[in-house]
């Protein structure tokens, strides 16, 4: 019986002082994911638009990089399937999704 009267006396003064902190909790959670947004996924987003807008600009004759780091010329762009002929050697072409070229070589050779 006495440990019920101690709990029993305990539970109000438990209870006044956690809803300010369980509201301080949610602040700093929701603090979190703001400053998450504004120094990682919105640059990311801000990249990946500048990346679209460049394979957009892609035309025949220009050289690209493509994913595995293979140096070459495009030589064809199809536009229905986003496929990219490449030319790597003389007489040696190959066909990359859009989707791989990462850059063109003055971009590349600018960031050395």
């Amino acid at each position: 019986m006495k440990l019920l009267s101690i709990v029993l006396q305990a539970a109000p003064a438990g209870g006044a002082t956690g809803g300010g902190g369980s509201m301080m909790s949610i602040l700093m959670i929701v603090l979190l994911f703001v400053i998450m947004y504004f120094f990682m996924i919105r640059p990311q987003q801000k990249k990946q638009k500048e990346v679209q807008k460049m394979r957009e600009a892609l035309k025949v004759g220009d050289r690209v990089i493509v994913a595995g780091g293979i140096y070459g010329k495009l030589k064809d762009i199809d536009t229905t399937t986003n496929v990219f002929t490449v030319e790597i050697a003389e007489g040696v072409r190959i066909k990359v999704d859009k989707a791989s070229v990462f850059a063109t070589n003055d971009e590349a050779t600018a960031t050395r």
